[in-house]
């Protein structure tokens, strides 16, 4: 029973009042973020209210750490907004099951933990950007109508707003100076409510949002709705529709990856603790294959609501499973009351979450980065603002900082050069052989002058890659073609392996190591076939 119980972080120690109250808190902040996302793309309110229920529910149980909060983002929703226009809702239905299939893959592989390769200055970009389409999407409140309809709005109307939204943060800013026993913003949340309910202010509220597409004459759209059932997307079961919804499906899961472990990193960063890569990749293609049967338009985790959630106090799974179960019952019974809230109220949450989010921080790390990670963090912020695309931010950032650091890597490589009393030219490698360095390395060598027995050593060197094994080749073969003999030595065990796969590129004849037994013409020590190493193609190189 234990085991079972430290699988699903049950046997941690848990405030429930912390946790029940930040779980309302997000599910407030949540369900007009949801709606919104699910009016923008064309869908109707209760899918988007169902795929905050469904991927919130799942993930909160079963996800990658305690604290994290998933529903209906916009980085995914944004992804289906074609396929809808073109093909309709169930062709979204079966793109966002499909995407849920390629998670799942993604976390039996264990391939999660490679979101370790992003770096520092990606992260602070993806972190600031973030902060600032939080802070900018709250800019919409302040219109009304929808797209390029909408205008700002006027006089009285916007002076209102605005002094709500105010009034919301010196709330948040103010009530924990005070008392920390309830979360400042749900306080926020509850006496604006208050305050417009009882002194009949008029200002725009949730139902405005549901019905800022709604024409004269139309029946009016509400969040009271069933439980979400059972539905197989009725689409043609032939190549030409996986041909539609292959391409929607492979770039929402890779955007719901990214955004996702990015976020999971960011809370393991905030709460100094570890999360589990692997299995948030399983619970978020899990969630979405259900938000694909039972017609929620899907998600990932939410950094602002997961920011807020952490702000108020919870550390456990717990009040992501009360903000989930809170959508249900809003569903069911409580739709009437959620349309008053007003959307002030929400804006000035969500406003100090964007301020919370942005790592001030990184501006006095501006004097100590080197240009390259100014260059790449400030690249990272402007892609996110600018094309609201996490993912692509995220990857050209990572590809910028690995060609950085291989063109750094490249110019450290050294050759530290002799000969010793026999006549034998030295020649000692310092810094990695891989093929941003080939060219260095093999300016290092004086072919035509060298006497004619030569050592490589390789003690404070390694070769990492092909294109090494490929420039170990050519130098041997220059040797050889003036008639000299080459030794190498000092070659690490997983540069030996990767010679002896590639007997056919090198001339393993003209290897020597006395030292190490390298071996001319004779096997490793062990079979590749009993090696349990080169088994494994990622352990084989070192990953």
């Amino acid at each position: 029973m234990q085991k079972y119980l430290n699988i699903f972080d049950f046997n941690q120690k848990v405030d429930y009042k912390n946790e029940i109250l930040a779980g309302l808190t997000v599910a407030m902040t949540m369900i007009p973020e949801s709606l919104m996302f699910a009016i923008l793309a064309g869908f109707s309110p209760l899918v988007g209210l169902y795929g905050a229920f469904i991927m919130g529910l799942v993930t909160a149980i079963f996800g990658g750490r305690p604290g994290l909060i998933s529903g209906g983002a916009g980085a995914t929703v944004v992804v289906l907004m074609a396929l809808m226009n073109s093909h309709g809702l169930e062709y979204v239905f079966a793109a966002v099951a499909l995407a849920g299939v390629f998670q799942l893959i993604v976390g039996f592989l264990k391939l999660g933990k490679f979101i370790r390769l992003v770096p520092q200055p990606v992260m602070f970009g993806f972190v600031n950007g973030l902060a600032i389409i939080i802070f900018m999407a709250q800019m919409d409140q302040f219109k009304i109508g929808v797209g390029d309809a909408a205008v700002w709005l006027t006089g009285s109307t916007l002076y209102t707003m605005v002094g709500l939204v105010l009034f919301t943060i010196a709330i948040i800013v103010f009530v924990p100076k005070l008392t920390k026993a309830v979360p400042a913003s749900l306080i926020g949340i509850i006496v604006v409510f208050l305050v417009v309910y009882f002194l009949k202010i008029e200002t725009k509220q949730v139902v405005d949002i549901i019905n800022q597409d709604t024409l004269p004459g139309e029946e009016l759209k509400s969040l009271s709705g069933s439980l979400p059932s059972f539905h197989i997307p009725t689409i043609p079961f032939t190549l030409e529709a996986f041909k539609i919804i292959l391409p929607y499906g492979l770039i929402m899961a890779a955007v719901g990856l990214t955004e996702g472990l990015l976020t999971l990193n960011l809370v393991d960063e905030i709460t100094n603790t570890k999360g589990n890569s692997n299995r948030e990749c399983l619970a978020q293609g899990g969630a979405n294959i259900l938000n694909g049967f039972f017609g929620g338009m899907g998600g990932c985790p939410m950094i602002a609501q997961t920011l807020v959630n952490l702000s108020a106090g919870s550390r456990a799974r717990l009040s992501g499973i009360i903000a989930a179960l809170t959508i249900l019952l809003i569903i069911l019974f409580g739709a009437p009351v959620i349309e008053l809230v007003p959307i002030a109220a929400l804006v000035g949450v969500m406003v100090m979450v964007s301020v919370g989010t942005f790592e001030w921080a990184s501006f006095k790390a501006l004097r100590r980065m080197p240009r390259s990670d100014i260059f790449v963090m400030i690249l990272v912020t402007l892609i996110t603002v600018v094309l609201h695309n996490l993912a692509l931010a995220v990857l050209i950032g990572v590809i910028i900082s690995a060609l950085v650091f291989a063109w750094e890597s490249a110019k450290r490589i050294r050759a530290r050069k002799y000969v010793d009393e026999n006549g034998v030219k030295h020649y000692e490698i310092y810094g990695p052989l891989f093929f941003g360095s080939t060219t260095l390395f093999n300016e290092k060598f004086d072919v035509q002058g060298d006497p004619s027995e030569v050592i490589i050593d390789f003690k404070e060197s390694r070769v990492s890659d092909m294109s090494g094994i490929e420039a170990l080749n050519k130098i041997t073969e220059r040797y050889a073609q003036v008639g000299k003999k080459v030794h190498l030595r000092h070659l690490s065990n997983d540069c030996i392996r990767l010679l002896a796969a590639a007997d056919d590129i090198i001339d393993v004849n003209v290897m020597e190591d006395p030292t190490y037994k390298v071996m001319v013409n004779k096997p490793l020590s062990k079979s590749k076939d009993d090696d349990p190493e080169t088994k494994n193609p990622f352990k084989l190189w070192g990953l």
